[in-house]
């Protein structure tokens, strides 16, 4: 199976009145090639300083980070700012968009600025659409952000989270602004394009969101200290207690 992701005793220290809080303590974890893992842990463990870290958004203080083998803690920000742009995708609870544009302007903006390919205005316009159809949110392309629901705008962050077709997916608590029903209604389009082959990370405290994953990575004092394999053939309830007796375990 082909590693995407390599991270290599990935060390955040953060100095505050000349005091060391040191965030993530040599991490080191793989994440292969489409899978789909959730990073779960008692508030204040460093999950989302890990993700951030991973993906670059946040600089480590230490450690590799290897994308298909690159090492991009070591690139420039002009560098990792085109890395984020062309190779990663991003889906954040807070459903960040640009107020003076439609929903479909905002997915299409990615695209517009991508440096892969000199497609034409008119081929990524396609793209988009067939997302947005893909996504079941067509029907609201032409809405301000505050004209549509909770659960369409999180669907138009995923379509606009791959509008470059990313290698990996990164999820930051996608669903903890939505209410329940959106919440599975997100996860079902996220597991789709798991099984289409994309690479997602996330990280969520909700262990009924973490039981869709394939893998569950326990972090606690900024470190890796177990992690979980889901078994096979369970059913969805059966797969989110086996995760609540995993985590119970751990002391969650």
């Amino acid at each position: 199976m082909t590693k995407v992701l390599q991270i290599k005793d990935l060390c955040k220290t953060y100095v505050v009145e000349k005091r060391q809080n040191n965030v993530l303590k040599n991490v080191t974890f793989d994440v292969d090639e489409g899978e789909m893992v959730g990073i779960m842990g008692p508030s204040g463990s460093g999950k989302s300083t890990l993700l951030y870290s991973v993906s670059g958004m946040d600089r480590a203080t230490s450690g590799q980070v290897l994308l298909e083998g690159k090492d991009i803690t070591k690139l420039s920000e002009k560098e990792l700012a085109s890395v984020r742009l062309n190779d990663m995708g991003f889906i954040f609870q807070q459903m960040f968009m640009m107020k003076n544009l439609t929903i479909m302007d905002n997915i299409l903006l990615p695209a517009i600025e991508c440096e892969k390919d000199d497609e034409t205005r008119k081929d990524k316009v396609a793209r988009c659409e067939a997302l947005m159809r893909k996504l079941g949110i067509i029907e609201i392309a032409g809405n301000d952000i505050n004209e549509v629901s909770g659960g369409q705008l999180q669907r138009a962050c995923i379509a606009r989270s791959m509008m470059n077709n990313p290698k990996v997916l990164f999820a930051d608590e996608p669903t903890g602004a939505l209410n329940r029903q959106s919440s599975a209604e997100v996860m079902d389009e996220i597991c789709k394009l798991n099984k289409e082959g994309t690479t997602v990370l996330m990280v969520t405290h909700d262990a009924k969101v973490a039981s869709r994953c394939s893998r569950v990575l326990y972090i606690a004092d900024g470190n890796i200290q177990s992690e979980y394999t889901m078994p096979e053939g369970l059913g969805e309830k059966e797969r989110e207690r086996a995760l609540k007796n995993w985590l119970m375990d751990q002391g969650w």
